[in-house]
């Protein structure tokens, strides 16, 4: 397929469009121009500006892009993250269904912090979305695609959880930490975690792409999400390093503010159903395999 793709300078991304090369896929990158940085094949500014005539004949777009949501959440950092999704994702899906030809298949990015904070609440796609901040954004992010489905274009909105790599997200933050052996459970540690390996993610994201019956939300979480306690025990295992500092959620939220509560202290137990229902199997199902298999040992 020629598939174009917003993000694709992010560690996701990048990773994505190695991918989809070496699988004999063409890829455009949708992107701005910067000093330094390789030209993009599509021109957009993310916000008002995208050429759409370099996007007549995709087959398919995957949509990344999106203001970093690891920062403090100021009032300027909110809107930044809000607009990020919700203005450019509006952009691109009126752009796509004004083509002539249009694609076949949008994948918009989405995220689970859609579900907001649940406890020990078992959570897959058709579970209710929840309250927050994040729960907000991902409704009006993934409403965004709206022009895209009125055009008949199939969209599908992957609904990640914490991808593991030490290139990039969450994991290479904690990373440095506890490779000095001063990582540790979070509070109690009871709050749970939806990860998924890299290379996983790179796979469903390809599956997805080729799956017409995939439509709508979609988990991208490991089938065995864990507590934050037993991850803090795994990854200390995994680095052969001691996690016996236990990180009070006062601290957290002393560093990082609301967002530190709502992406650390907070946490869903979700469980990716329409992947398994549609034929998926995942490669790494297990957190210790998944940490070996990104490099993390």
């Amino acid at each position: 397929m020629k598939i174009a793709i917003t993000g694709a300078s992010g560690f996701i991304g990048e990773a994505l469009v190695r991918r989809l090369q070496a699988t004999g896929h063409t890829v455009l990158r949708i992107g701005r121009a910067q000093n330094g940085a390789r030209r993009p094949d599509i021109a957009w500014d993310a916000v008002t500006t995208l050429d759409a005539a370099s996007l007549e004949g995709v087959d398919a777009v995957v949509h990344l892009a999106g203001e970093s949501i690891a920062q403090r959440w100021s009032g300027a950092a909110k809107r930044a993250i809000r607009d990020s999704r919700v203005q450019g994702t509006t952009l691109l899906a009126r752009t796509l269904a004004g083509l002539a030809r249009t694609p076949s298949v949008l994948v918009s990015m989405s995220a689970i912090g859609i579900y907001g904070d649940r406890g020990d609440e078992v959570i897959d796609e058709s579970s209710a979305l929840g309250k927050g901040f994040l729960a907000d954004i991902g409704r009006a992010w993934e409403s965004s695609c709206d022009p895209a489905r009125a055009a008949g274009i199939r969209v599908v909105h992957p609904r990640v959880g914490i991808v593991l790599s030490p290139v990039g997200g969450a994991l290479a933050k904690m990373l440095p930490i506890f490779s000095l052996g001063a990582g540790g459970k979070i509070g109690r540690g009871r709050q749970w975690m939806s990860w998924i390996s890299l290379t996983d993610t790179l796979r469903a994201l390809e599956f997805v792409l080729s799956t017409p019956s995939l439509v709508g939300a979609v988990n991208l979480t490991a089938p065995n999400p864990v507590t934050n306690a037993e991850f803090t025990e795994v990854l200390g295992r995994a680095l052969h390093r001691p996690t016996f500092a236990p990180v009070p959620e006062f601290a957290i939220e002393l560093l990082y503010g609301e967002m530190g509560r709502a992406t650390v202290i907070e946490g869903q137990r979700v469980v990716p159903k329409k992947l398994l229902d549609a034929g998926f199997r995942f490669d790494h199902d297990d957190l210790a395999a998944a940490l070996r298999a990104e490099g993390i040992a």
